[in-house]
């Protein structure tokens, strides 16, 4: 099933089946590049921190992704990625 995802800097990831986490980060690291963003906030929860962990994989290995970090604010439950200019 293909999700139309607004590119607008945040993604709530709580919308897709954790089966789909990886590609859906993915596709919206290379769409949130094109759309000129620096900067995006992927919310993937707190809870064991699976989410989180596939979510930080995919920005480890993402080649647009300069650098990324847990949100200050979230308390885990989100991670903010700086993508290269």
């Amino acid at each position: 099933m293909t999700h139309q995802i607004p590119i607008e800097g945040t993604l709530d990831l709580h919308a897709f089946a954790p089966r789909d986490v990886k590609s859906v980060v993915e596709e919206y690291v290379t769409a949130a590049h094109e759309a000129g963003l620096r900067e995006i906030r992927l919310i993937h929860g707190r809870g064991k921190g699976i989410q989180r962990g596939i979510v930080q994989q995919v920005l480890d290995r993402h080649p647009l992704v300069e650098a990324f970090w847990d949100a200050p604010d979230a308390h885990l439950g989100a991670t903010v990625a700086r993508l290269r200019e």
